[in-house]
């Protein structure tokens, strides 16, 4: 996920039901009258004691399930709340164990250019969206691929200054671990052929060494520096508009993936007010201003178990599509080429000694085979220093594994924080990246499971869709949305339905060390579930992606009806 995301938030510019019984979704918890509610008539389908159990009636007070039934109970009391269901299937609230939800907001307010089809195109796109907002100092976006593009090569600033010869353009790559600057921004930023990168990221330069417009990683913060800062009360409007859109696409919770103090206060703040739609656990960004501080000041968890700070999100490499994972061996692509690591190993070592000494569950990002061997190896050692065995610590990615890295897994209690969708979406470039031989160990999510490790799935948006039934999808059947490659790609590390729903519910919870509350529907835990169209379990699995969600309920009220 992009740099930028951990220190320049800031700095970034800013099927259906009737109308009836949607009504009744509406209002039938909501008054102030309405303390249990019973939900009837639905193809209910929760995962308890890790396996799969199937009811046709929940009953909830207020925010607490109270039982989930196999047929709808007799005698109801007359205060309980009924709503007809309509024989919709029903799910547990998903979880995306790793996601960005600020700059989720902020992408919903920038140039879109996933999928662009050329870098001329995605230009084309830069400029109808200027047309659209000519009030912004800055034009931003994000999504671009070359890899996807005729000529896999990288875009440079000379395709945007031809149209934006006096406005500062800066569009981050889909993966957002590279960043594509026209002139004007290199010249605001005093970027020179002089200018040096920084430690773990690079400045693309040309054969005369003039840089091109492409900054690598930590190098993006040359340019992202620059950008005018979001105020904190636009910065809560962009959080609560992306926690919006996550819950119409069935989330319930989401695992923040990097976030600095300043953020953690706005959370706070949004949950004391009683603002937040969904459920948040955020990881803080090691190294990011005053964490240290924020360490101290311990770990935090709303009343109402809407917002959790508890972890901690440290980056050890970059991603695989700019070739920035760092890999043991050389790119199969690139010799001579092992990708970034984006910390010195002293330094490293001591961001995840620091926040496993004071308690905090440590989530590294890695995706390259040496960037998680070398995590292996700090996590082996520091989880036994501090005693931290119970924390849960995650990799978050384990993208591209050394076959003797998957049993360390189970061994050292640590979780795989998967992107299902990032399989798919990385399956036309990974065997060039990395060679045939090495992606045995890429993706390898049966290998995982049946090494004994527990897996959390979650999508990395906006580096990818948010609908967790692209995810859902994507784990059972290897494929993209055009259900390509035939048979699935590497189809034998797939999950079946349960696993895969277990590791969007249940699962996730557990690494959130919240599965007490949530990722279940069993008497005692929230009341966080979703009405879907389609049933999961049924369906034709290459249709499962385009499942609608009708009907979001977080804490036993709806916060999204279709």
């Amino acid at each position: 996920m992009s740099l930028t995301s951990r220190f320049n938030l800031r700095r970034l510019f800013g099927l259906f039901l009737s109308s009836a019984t949607l009504l009744a979704l509406v209002t039938g918890v909501t008054s102030a009258n309405a303390a249990t509610t019973l939900i009837h008539n639905v193809k209910g389908y929760t995962i308890n004691d890790g396996k799969l159990a199937e009811f046709s009636a929940i009953q909830f007070t207020d925010d607490k399930i109270d039982n989930v039934y196999a047929t709808k109970p007799s005698g109801i009391d007359s205060s309980v709340k009924l709503i007809d269901g309509q024989g919709n299937t029903l799910l547990p609230g998903l979880i995306d164990a790793h996601g960005h939800v600020l700059n989720y907001g902020l992408s919903l307010m920038q140039v879109d250019l996933v999928n662009s089809t050329s870098e001329q195109e995605a230009v084309a796109r830069v400029k109808a969206y200027r047309e659209k907002n000519p009030e912004q100092r800055w034009v931003q976006g994000r999504g671009w691929n070359q890899v996807q593009w005729p000529v896999d090569q990288f875009p440079t600033a000379a395709s945007l200054d031809k149209l934006f010869p006096n406005t500062p353009v800066f569009l981050g790559r889909v993966d957002g671990h590279a960043g594509w600057a026209n002139s004007k921004a290199m010249a605001l930023a005093g970027i020179t052929k002089d200018t040096k990168a920084p430690v773990g990221g690079e400045i693309i330069k040309d054969s005369q060494g003039k840089p091109t417009g492409i900054f690598i990683d930590y190098a993006m913060n040359l340019i992202t520096d620059k950008i005018p800062p979001l105020s904190n009360a636009e910065q809560k409007r962009v959080l609560v508009k992306a926690m919006k859109a996550l819950a119409e696409v069935g989330l319930t919770s989401v695992h923040d993936a990097g976030v600095t103090a300043e953020h953690i206060e706005l959370y706070q703040e949004l949950a004391k007010d009683k603002q937040m739609p969904i459920r948040v656990n955020a990881m803080l960004y090691l190294p990011s201003p005053g964490w240290q501080q924020k360490l101290d000041d311990g770990q935090f968890a709303s009343d109402d178990h809407f917002f959790q700070f508890n972890s901690v999100k440290i980056q050890s490499d970059g991603a695989l599509g700019s070739r920035g994972a760092a890999l043991h061996e050389d790119y199969s692509d690139q010799p001579g080429t092992k990708g970034i690591l984006l910390h010195k190993d002293k330094d490293l070592a001591n961001y995840i000694r620091t926040a496993m000494a004071k308690g905090y569950q440590v989530n590294t990002h890695a995706i390259g085979d040496h960037a998680n061997t070398l995590t292996f190896d700090h996590y082996a050692k520091l989880i036994e220093q501090s005693g931290s065995q119970k924390m849960r610590h995650r990799i978050e990615h384990a993208q591209v594994l050394q076959l003797d890295d998957i049993p360390k897994f189970a061994k050292l209690n640590v979780i795989a924080s998967i992107q299902a969708t990032h399989a798919t979406s990385d399956k036309n470039m990974a065997q060039d990246r990395i060679g045939k031989e090495r992606l045995k160990g890429a993706y390898a999510w049966r290998s995982l499971l049946n090494a004994g490790a527990r897996i959390a799935n979650g999508s990395d948006f906006p580096v990818e869709p948010t609908n967790p039934f692209y995810g859902l999808h994507a784990s059972i059947t290897r494929q993209d949305r055009n259900n390509q490659p035939l048979g699935g790609w590497i189809s034998e590390e797939s999950l079946t339905t349960v696993e895969s729903l277990k590791s969007f519910t249940i699962d996730a919870a557990y690494a959130g060390h919240q599965e007490g509350m949530l990722g279940s529907l069993e008497a005692g835990k929230q009341a966080d579930f979703i009405l879907i169209k389609e049933d999961l379990f049924t369906q034709e699995p290459s249709t499962i992606w385009q499942n609608k969600v009708l009907a979001t309920w977080v804490a036993g009220k709806p916060v999204f009806t279709k």
